[in-house]
């Protein structure tokens, strides 16, 4: 930072605008809205309706398919924000966490969409097969983590029967269940709307102040490592790598700027046309699934105050990137643009 003042006082300057203008409106009511949710007890209430399904498959209670949902639509980082208030009123334990911030730490369909598929390629047709292969691939992550920690014990007696007064024998429907779970979540908070609501605000404020952090801080590694030259060194790597798998090795600056910031990366792999669109596809696949080391740090954040450990996390966004990038080829006569 010394050496190259100017440029990192304009790297931060980058990050702190990339946060003000596209992260905090499209995250805080997304953090607000969850704060929210869990409070009222809808999530109790969605938890108890899903159950059946979210359990055989992916081995999570049904409130995990909220999670589900709302990190599937938000992007990164709310699936592991959800997951980590879940943990903390015990509505899971910790490899059913770890399982469900594994899979649910995706981008959001208008980033996707928007920002790669239209901005970044300029080709609102390769939107159908990124899409395919990153979110399918974040379902295969999901069923695939249904191994993980296997002799862990469910949170089916923790989460089940809560609030009910049936008598012994008299089996409510599914729905009423849900309305009761909801109904004893609400009394179990306590708390007034008012006071909800400047909770929630409150702490999804802290959440955007600490997410702008790392991406300004990330903004400032990226660019100081540029000017040194290890992004050079990185690249050269990274081409070697490429070579091997018969990847154009001009996507190698696409790869090395997607391990440290997507956004960047996606950028980088639109722009390297001489390469083959469905290269170019293919390790964009590989950048959003994998999300960067900004992403990364803002899930450790978030993980830092629970006991959900780290490493099952980077395993599977590195197996999702892989999974992903084996969908673009593989869908890529199906969903493919039209050349």
């Amino acid at each position: 930072m010394i050496g190259f003042p100017a440029e990192a006082l304009g790297a931060s300057i980058r990050g702190l605008s990339i946060w003000w203008e596209v992260l905090f409106p499209a995250l805080f009511p997304f953090f607000v809205i969850s704060e929210l949710l869990l409070g009222l007890g809808i999530v109790h209430f969605f938890g108890k309706i899903l159950d059946p399904l979210m359990r055989p498959l992916f081995r999570i209670p049904g409130i995990g398919g909220f999670v589900v949902t709302m990190g599937y639509a938000s992007g990164y980082p709310v699936g592991a924000r959800l997951t980590a208030q879940l943990w903390e009123q015990k509505l899971i334990n910790r490899s059913e966490g770890e399982r469900l911030v594994a899979f649910t730490t995706t981008s959001d369909p208008i980033f996707l969409i928007g920002a790669v598929s239209v901005g970044f390629f300029h080709n609102v047709a390769l939107a159908p097969v990124l899409a395919a292969a990153h979110y399918g691939g974040g379902l295969i992550i999901g069923l695939l983590m249904r191994f993980h920690d296997r002799k862990a014990e469910s949170t089916r007696h923790a989460t089940e029967g809560k609030g009910t007064n049936s008598a012994p024998g008299k089996r409510k429907s599914r729905l009423s269940e849900a309305i009761h779970a909801m109904h004893f979540a609400r009394l179990m908070d306590g708390r007034n709307f008012g006071v909800l609501l400047q909770d929630a605000i409150q702490a999804a404020l802290r959440l955007m102040i600490v997410v702008g952090g790392l991406v300004v801080v990330f903004s400032v590694m990226m660019e100081l490592l540029r000017q040194a030259g290890g992004i050079h060194v990185l690249a050269q790597g990274v081409q070697s790598l490429l070579s091997l798998i018969h990847v154009p090795p001009a996507l190698s600056d696409a790869v090395v700027n997607g391990i440290f910031e997507v956004t960047l990366g996606a950028r980088s792999a639109g722009e390297a046309v001489s390469s083959g669109l469905v290269h170019q596809a293919a390790i964009a696949a590989f950048i959003l699934s994998w999300g960067g080391l900004s992403v990364h740090a803002q899930i450790a954040s978030l993980l830092s105050h629970t006991d959900l450990r780290y490493k099952p996390f980077l395993i599977a966004r590195f197996l999702h990137g892989c999974i992903a990038t084996c969908l673009i080829y593989l869908l890529w006569g199906a969903l493919g643009p039209a050349l």
